[in-house]
């Protein structure tokens, strides 16, 4: 059955209040809530829809929030799309996102085959903006930019990959993203890509 775009999105502006429970019980998501606090006063929702506004409104998510459901997948550890399945339910989850249900890894999938390289080029912007709007409110004299490589091994031949180092799975091939931070600062910006390098494992 086809959903409609007011029973999948939801505002939330509101941040649940923390409460210790005095019985030991846990939720393994509580942290999201400062990350629903991060998200508001970047603008992040904001700048990812300016990212891909081009694509329109083909998909009833949008590439924005599919963008921002991988960003915070991450935080909470997950590595594959099918990680998602285990916090899928998550009331947190859907509040930080933005949504009453999240997409499946069918859909999440296909959303992400429209991912162009004029999106790709709007999130480097935004990161970069981001990344310098902090600078200049820190107002530092000096500023010491830390270049460096990391290795993201992957399977087949995908475009934009290559054999080469690999401490974890020699004779892999791999993506080798370059990046820039300032150490102090703990702020990262990607420089250049060698090919598409993937924040997860796309998978059907």
């Amino acid at each position: 059955m086809k959903s409609s775009r007011a029973n999948i999105h939801r505002r939330y502006h509101k941040v649940p209040a923390l409460r210790f429970a005095e019985d030991g019980r846990l939720t393994a998501y509580a942290g999201l809530v400062l990350v629903q606090v991060l998200i508001a006063a970047l603008g992040l929702k904001k700048r990812l829809r300016r990212c891909f506004s081009h694509l329109g409104k083909d998909s009833i998510y949008g590439m924005g929030k599919m963008v921002l459901l991988l960003l915070v997948a991450i935080l909470l550890g997950c590595r594959r799309l099918r990680d998602l399945d285990y916090c899928r339910e998550d009331p947190l989850l859907k509040r930080v996102v933005g949504v009453k249900r999240l997409p499946d890894v069918a859909t999440i999938s296909r959303a992400l085959t429209k991912m162009d390289e004029r999106g790709v080029e709007g999130m480097r912007s935004e990161v970069r903006g981001l990344v310098l709007e902090r600078l200049e409110g820190e107002a530092q004299s000096r500023v010491t930019v830390d270049f460096d490589g990391s290795v993201q091994t992957t399977r087949g031949h995908a475009e934009g990959t290559a054999v080469g180092y690999n401490p974890l799975k020699k004779g892999a091939r791999s993506y080798y993203p370059p990046h820039s931070c300032v150490p102090h600062e703990a702020l990262k910006e990607e420089r250049a890509c060698r090919g598409r390098s993937r924040l997860l494992e796309r998978e059907a």
